[in-house]
């Protein structure tokens, strides 16, 4: 085993991994390839075990037994992503910390640059992919809109298809490390913590082995959870539309109330009332669901739980910063 020099920078990769047994040979090497390539500073691979229930979590045993860079962190059952990314900056040590995914759909390589940047000054280098191998129209059409959607709802700047893919100062880490909600959307608070960014762009491969990990269903709840996380406009929204429909519904009330004056009444008029007791009515359910959101969110953040446990990690070997 070989010790690493002392007195230089040390830099974090975080991965968080999910059944990620069939890609971790091919991503180590690739890590390890940029490590040599870049002498002048110390790394560590710390990888997050997110309840992974392939053999993930014994591999990562090995990798850390045979060389002292490599860490990893089990967690006690699977809380996905955000919080994953959580408990990797809270046990990163590094000067920076650099967030990757195990399926290297993002490149390594884009690494080396985003260090070159820091170094020049920047604290947050974020990389935006220019186009992903195999990606459906329908995708790309659904994630514009999605993010010039949050843009408009938003007070703080957005980063249009700039993912977790990016190198973070030190200070960074530290301010993400206080934001604690269990409900996360850390997408939005890259943003929302500021600090000196740059943009760095990429072209995403296709996964290198294994299946992605992200349904339909479960990217339309994060979906949700960035637009709740990052702004009320829904609910302000949603008075809007109350009183504009209940101003249009007054003078609607007024005119039926003339014409039976001065004609009488008469029973027509029933499909449309049932229509408008139907559209109103889904009116009020989608805002009683928007409002129940906000309130759900509530009542989670209330509880104060830990956002995670960690069942087992690497033991600390060596420090790298000394």
């Amino acid at each position: 085993m070989v010790k690493e020099e002392q007195g230089k920078k040390l830099i974090t990769i975080l991965i968080p991994a999910y059944n990620e047994e069939e890609v971790l040979d091919q991503l180590i090497n690739r890590l390890e390839n940029l490590k040599d390539a870049n002498t002048r500073y110390n790394f560590e691979f710390l990888f997050v075990n997110d309840g992974s229930e392939d053999h993930t979590l014994q591999m990562l045993k090995e990798y850390n037994a045979a060389s002292q860079y490599i860490r990893y962190i089990d967690l006690s059952r699977n809380f996905g992503k955000e919080i994953a990314m959580l408990a990797g900056f809270d046990y990163s040590r590094g000067d920076a910390v650099v967030i990757i995914d195990a399926d290297l759909q993002q490149p390594p390589e884009l690494i080396s640059e985003m260090i070159e940047c820091w170094e020049s000054g920047y604290e947050d280098v974020y990389a935006v992919r220019e186009k992903r191998e195999g990606e459906g129209l329908l995708k790309k059409w659904t994630s514009k809109l999605y993010y010039t959607l949050l843009q408009r709802m938003s007070s703080e700047n957005v980063y249009p298809f700039a993912g977790d893919f990016r190198l973070l100062d030190r200070k960074c880490i530290e301010a993400l490390q206080e934001l604690r909600e269990s409900e996360r959307y850390t997408k939005g608070m890259y943003g929302w913590i500021g600090f000196k960014k740059k943009e760095l762009t990429y072209i995403a491969d296709d996964r290198a082995a294994g299946v992605a990990k992200w349904s339909w269903l479960q990217l339309f709840k994060l979906a949700i959870n960035g637009i709740t996380s990052y702004s009320t406009v829904p609910l302000r929204v949603w008075s809007y539309i109350g009183f504009i429909i209940s101003f249009l519904a007054f003078f609607y009330l007024t005119y039926e109330i003339g014409k039976t004056i001065i004609f009488g009444t008469n029973v027509e008029g029933y499909p449309t009332l049932i229509a408008s007791i139907l559209f109103l009515g889904g009116l009020q359910l989608i805002s009683l669901g928007i409002i129940g959101e906000y309130l759900g969110r509530v009542f989670i953040e209330t509880k104060g739980r830990p956002p995670y446990f960690v069942r087992e990690k690497s033991v600390e070997t060596i420090n790298l910063k000394e």
